[in-house]
């Protein structure tokens, strides 16, 4: 990992962003400070419409998968379902369409 203070990368962007594209990370600082990070961008598994819309600013990805699809499906299903009888649906259902016609 690099540091880099904001006057050496604005001096020399393209040769850290070489790194970059290398696979290095840059951190950047301000004063001292880190202030951010550039990091390789990993474009797999995105779409050709995907990879457009991320350039131009449209699209921003997330830093990292969040969601845990497997347990929010069983989550879900888990759940108890409403608490009238079969019957009773069906005959509101039907009561609903005769009124709306």
């Amino acid at each position: 990992m690099r540091t880099v203070n904001i006057a050496d990368l604005k001096n020399r962007l393209s040769s850290y962003l070489q790194m970059v594209r290398d696979g290095e990370e840059v951190i950047v600082k301000d004063r001292n400070q880190p202030v951010a990070r550039i990091s390789p961008y990993d474009a797999s598994g995105l779409s050709a419409a995907e990879r457009r819309l991320v350039a131009s600013g449209a699209l921003k990805m997330p830093a990292e998968e969040t969601a845990n699809w497997d347990e929010f499906l069983d989550d879900y299903f888990a759940r108890p379902g409403p608490k009238i009888s079969q019957d009773a649906l069906v005959q509101a259902v039907i009561k609903e369409r005769e009124e709306g016609w």
